[in-house]
């Protein structure tokens, strides 16, 4: 069972696009050093229309850091390669809002045959 680790960034900031930027060409290659980690994925916010009465989120970026399993997990983000990435932090463009950390196993389901 592979596991998710995903941070969320709800709030706003005067530079979106540097903020973005900034994330994909800086602080990326912080989290890619995180030992374990089998992949990265940055999921930018984009505008869209769902025509339902959905409520949707306000999520500026959403990270995707992906591991083997949970001992691998809790070993990258007790490790000074977290650490370093905390630190990097200090060094983004001006932001106000929430940092939302949650892990979740993954499941991938078979598509049904008709």
């Amino acid at each position: 069972m592979s596991v998710s680790y995903f941070v969320f960034y709800q709030g706003t900031t005067e530079q979106p696009a540097e903020f973005v930027k900034y994330y994909k060409t800086e602080h990326a290659s912080f989290l890619l050093d995180f030992p374990g980690i089998e992949d990265l994925i940055i999921h930018e916010e984009v505008e869209w229309a769902d025509g339902q009465n959905i409520v949707g989120g306000s999520f500026l970026l959403v990270v995707e850091m992906v591991f083997s399993d949970i001992p691998s997990l809790e070993r990258a983000i007790s490790s000074p390669a977290r650490q370093r990435a905390r630190e990097d932090f200090d060094n983004f463009p001006a932001w106000d809002g929430k940092i939302w950390h949650q892990a979740m196993s993954n499941f991938k389901p078979t598509p049904r045959r008709n």
